[in-house]
């Protein structure tokens, strides 16, 4: 059930990049949200190189020394990667156990040789399938748990998922813009489902000391956003997609009811919301991962980060050196300028030309914005009766501030799917029992494979 029932700041202009209410320490002296942004570097291996688990190490290996190489030679003071696991490290979890515990062994000589500080967040891969199995009791889940098990004890310092629940309902009705699908998919079973996965990774961090750190709705809000694209794009209505954003927010915020402590996963794009609520460091990722996708919030969504990430990048050779150095060498100037305004006490300003640069470009954007997202914020939590009253609200609200602000542009198009959109949100039943019981009729004849039991209905 929903927890938070305050926000962490008194307002959005105490919510700044590098400062969280609630900093977390763990790695080798290595603190996120204490007064400091730091790096968040993830390098992908090349395909083929998963074959075996000796090739795949031996990838791993090069590239986090490529990683570590570059931040001692540039004078990059630490960093955190991230081992964000491949199908083959999670269904094998010895592998990503021993490919955690060798960046352990690399990372304690850098900082023993170098007093480079640094960290180990490792991603579990979710490969369960709502829509063909039970997840709540199957061989993905239990193979899952125990690739968090292996990864902790080879030394990762920080878990992470992107959990998938309510995945083969988003998918159905994001195409079809059905914001009710979209609701009940991200905004109730979603948020079930991370309750039931995170009292379990949560007590497995605690058991072996590392620290739960947090989960993203890529599987869902980033569908909407990267199908919506850019402005030659209209497959989804980018006012769809930013209400699904808003969505996600009271989705995502489950992991840290049920104690997560963060830093957030990089993908979340929902995190500003998530950290005006909680006071959590959040990681989060822009410009710098144009290697991965192309978004319209290169600038503006830096403007609260703790960690500043790059999302993945293929290891190969670039005429600056290998594609793990360059984009450490990338991330490293961007924190350099951010904590260079925190020494100068010029963040604020840095902050503003962020926030302004891409406020208006999109509606995620706009969203996004510390002051909107912070109302988004608030709406969740003045309205935490049940997983989904806060997740409607989230959206209305979001909805309501796209409407209200003249310096918005949106086309014809783009406003009759918002104010569709809008009357819909405001049609559906006040009770989430009866909002269930509805969707449970809908899309049990609509989406294949739907088994409500797999969110405890």
């Amino acid at each position: 059930m929903p927890k938070f029932d305050k926000m962490a700041y008194a307002s959005a202009d105490e919510m700044i990049f590098g400062q969280a209410k609630s900093p977390v320490k763990y790695g080798r002296d290595f603190t996120v949200g204490g007064g400091y942004v730091f790096p968040e570097l993830v390098p992908h291996p090349r395909p083929g190189t998963e074959a075996t688990k000796k090739s795949l190490m031996k990838e791993y290996e090069k590239m986090v020394t490529d990683v570590l190489d570059r931040c001692v030679a540039i004078g990059i003071p630490g960093i955190q990667v991230e081992l964000e696991h491949v199908y083959q490290m999670t269904k094998n979890p010895d592998w990503g156990g021993e490919i955690a515990a060798q960046t352990k062994h690399l990372m304690e000589e850098y900082y023993r040789k170098f007093g480079l500080r640094s960290a180990i967040r490792a991603t579990i891969a979710d490969y369960r399938k709502p829509d063909e199995e039970d997840i709540r009791s199957s061989v993905a889940l239990e193979t899952i748990l125990k690739a968090f098990e292996e990864s902790a004890v080879g030394g990762a310092d920080n878990l992470s998922i992107e959990s998938v629940g309510g995945k083969e309902i988003s998918d159905y009705c994001i195409v079809r813009q059905d914001i009710r699908g979209v609701l009940f998919g991200i905004g109730v079973l979603g948020s079930r489902d991370m309750e039931f996965m995170w009292k379990k990774i949560v007590e497995i961090a605690q058991k072996h000391g590392a620290t739960p750190g947090g989960d993203t709705n890529c599987a869902q809000a980033n569908v909407a956003m990267f199908m919506a694209g850019g402005y030659q794009d209209r497959s989804v209505p980018h006012t769809f997609a930013a209400l699904t954003r808003a969505i996600a927010a009271a989705r995502s915020l489950v992991a840290y009811e049920q104690g997560a402590k963060g830093p957030s996963k990089d993908c979340g794009y929902e995190d500003v919301i998530v950290k005006a609520i909680t006071g959590i460091p959040i990681a989060m990722e822009g410009k710098a991962s144009a290697c991965a996708h192309s978004d319209l919030v290169g600038n503006l969504i830096a403007a609260c980060c703790d960690l500043w990430s790059n999302e993945a990048v293929e290891y190969h050779d670039m005429f600056g050196g290998t594609t793990s150095a360059v984009f450490t060498e990338i991330l490293g100037y961007d924190v350099a300028l951010m904590n260079t305004s925190i020494e100068l006490g010029t963040a604020k300003q840095l902050q503003e030309m962020m926030v302004y640069s891409d406020k208006y470009r999109d509606m995620h954007g706009f969203i996004l914005s510390p002051e909107n997202a912070y109302e988004i914020g608030k709406a969740i939590v003045e309205n935490n009766t049940s997983y989904y009253s806060r997740a409607k609200a989230a959206a209305l609200k979001a909805g309501e501030l796209m409407m209200n602000d003249s310096q918005l542009k949106m086309s014809k198009f783009e406003r009759e799917s918002l104010q569709n959109a809008l009357r819909i949100l405001d049609g559906l039943p006040d009770k989430e029992e009866d909002f269930i019981s509805e969707c449970i009729d809908i899309y049990k004849k609509l989406v294949p494979g739907f088994n409500p039991a797999n969110y405890g209905l």
